[in-house]
């Protein structure tokens, strides 16, 4: 039984190198991975203020409660801002609930004399976030006034370090990119396998031998999470060679296993049901967009999990892989019992 088992496992594996779909994902996949720093750095410039600034900055206009400190008025004007002055922060609330200015900026004294920035953005995020981004400036320069005036030389702009956005970037989207595209691949992959077997007629050759149809099922699903593993494996690697630090790279790598082998378990169910290839790979990305989305609702999603493991969190364990694998067992169970659809 293990000798034709794993020879349906070597079968799959090479027909990968014929399917030119597969290879040219891949090959992008190294793309993104072998170019990291270039790729980060082009996809932040999409965020760059000034360019945000040069096109639409001036049509922003801010509230500023007058105070007898006109530093942080000056400085977003110098920035392109359209600042407004009030003398009350109800009058500057009430211009915003009227729309007359898209934030509003007050900075208050506390009992003990130090300055209180209070920024009110409107609801929309993508308002905010552009606000946000255009404001951050004049804010550290402000920061920065307010040290000097108190003799404090510890300045914002000279702290080193990467900016918060690019490390938010590598983090909660490059990687999790890269080691979950493999797993989306593998269950377009398991679908392809089996729904071929079945129109081509070969699938009862296929069961001639010793091997029985959930271990002719299992072979598949084994390969193609084999081909997602050895793809992450060298992404990570690639990754690291670029300078990129990631922790936990054992949990990652058994996280983006367990993920292949739910979407390959799922996608290869749909496939025993429908036993076509078009119909199975419409559900499949269906689910696969369902999936998405609910698992971005929930407190335990894999690409949360995943990115909380790369940065080395202290909360984030192998328990948090462990649910995923219960998911998969369960997901496995159903289908065992399902590929017996193939026998009539």
């Amino acid at each position: 039984m293990i000798a034709p088992f794993f020879a349906v496992v070597k079968k799959e594996l090479a027909s990968v190198i014929r399917d030119r779909t597969i290879v040219i994902s891949i090959l992008i996949q190294l793309f993104i991975a072998s170019f990291s720093s270039a790729l980060l750095l082009g996809m932040l410039s999409l965020y760059d203020s000034d360019t945000i600034m040069k096109f639409g900055g001036a049509g922003i206009k801010i509230g500023v409660v007058a105070s007898p400190d006109t530093e942080l008025a000056s400085l977003m004007s110098e920035r392109g801002l359209t600042v407004l002055q009030f003398a009350t922060l109800k009058e500057a609330q009430t211009a915003f609930f009227n729309n007359e200015v898209s934030a509003v900026v007050d900075t208050p004294l506390d009992e003990n004399g130090i300055t209180q920035i209070k920024l009110y953005l409107p609801e929309l995020d993508a308002v905010s976030s552009l606000i946000r981004m255009v404001i951050q400036e004049p804010l550290k320069q402000y920061e920065n006034y307010l040290r000097g005036q108190k003799g404090i030389e510890v300045r914002y702009t000279d702290m080193k370090g990467k900016p918060s956005t690019s490390y938010e970037f590598v983090y909660s989207v490059l990687i999790p990119m890269l080691m979950f595209f493999p797993a989306f691949v593998s269950g377009s992959m398991s679908v392809d396998s089996l729904t071929e077997e079945v129109e081509n007629k070969t699938l009862q050759t296929l069961l001639s031998t010793p091997l029985s149809i959930n271990g002719m099922v299992s072979a598949k699903i084994l390969a193609s999470v084999i081909l997602s593993f050895v793809q992450c494996v060298a992404w990570i690697a690639l990754l690291q060679m670029n300078g990129i630090v990631i922790q936990n790279t054992g949990w990652i790598l058994c996280l983006a296993a367990i993920v292949a082998g739910i979407t390959s378990t799922a996608a290869m169910l749909g496939a025993v049901m429908l036993q076509d290839r078009e119909r199975s790979q419409f559900i499949y990305s269906l689910l696969l967009l369902a999936g998405a989305g609910i698992s971005t609702i929930l407190n335990s999603s894999p690409i949360t999990a995943l990115s909380r493991l790369a940065i080395g969190d202290a909360y984030t364990s192998g328990w948090n892989v462990a649910v995923f694998a219960v998911f998969l067992a369960t997901l496995y169970i159903v289908l065992m019992k399902m590929s017996r659809c193939l026998l009539v």
